[in-house]
């Protein structure tokens, strides 16, 4: 489904909710930008965004990761509905079509991350390889856990983004 903009400001705050959602889990989000509306422009509705999530905090964010399946993985651990599980599937086409050693290797370094971080490895996965994806979580284990969980949230923001152009371009 694509909306346009004047759709958007115009829908009832429940169904603004259920496409926000789509784009970010994390409900404090959701409500910020429904009260933001209505947005003048395309620009000022990613400003807003930007805005309520740099308001938001570390239970904020791990509500929104908790709507994000593991990469190479299809089921998050809170409810998606269906477009942004498809977002998902299509965010991480890359890692579908990796070798089965690879699959285990991205499995074996998600454990490994939620072990030491207490959360799923978040990263902005669009356009990037199942081997990419592989080095940039490695790499981040190196990261303490106060400042992996502000990269983490900088990639929820990254892919929040990248939905919200969605929303607004592409049909489900």
């Amino acid at each position: 489904m694509t909306i346009a903009l004047d759709e958007l400001n115009s829908l009832s705050p429940e169904r603004t909710r259920e496409l926000l959602r789509s784009c970010c889990g994390a409900s404090r989000w959701v409500d910020g930008m429904n009260a933001r509306r209505p947005f003048a422009s395309v620009d000022e509705l990613f400003r807003a965004a930007d805005d309520v999530w740099a308001s938001l905090g570390p239970d904020d964010w791990h509500e929104a990761f908790a709507h994000h399946p593991r990469i190479g993985e299809q089921r998050s651990a809170a409810a998606q509905d269906a477009r942004a599980a498809a977002w998902s599937a299509g965010e991480q086409a890359d890692v579908a079509s990796a070798n089965g050693s690879l699959h285990n290797e991205l499995a074996s370094v998600n454990r490994t991350y939620e072990q030491r971080f207490g959360h799923i490895y978040i990263v902005c996965a669009a356009g990037k390889s199942a081997g990419e994806l592989l080095a940039i979580a490695r790499d981040r284990l190196g990261n303490a856990p106060d400042v992996e969980l502000r990269v983490a949230a900088e990639e929820q923001r990254k892919i929040t983004r990248l939905r919200l152009q969605k929303l607004f371009t592409e049909s489900t």
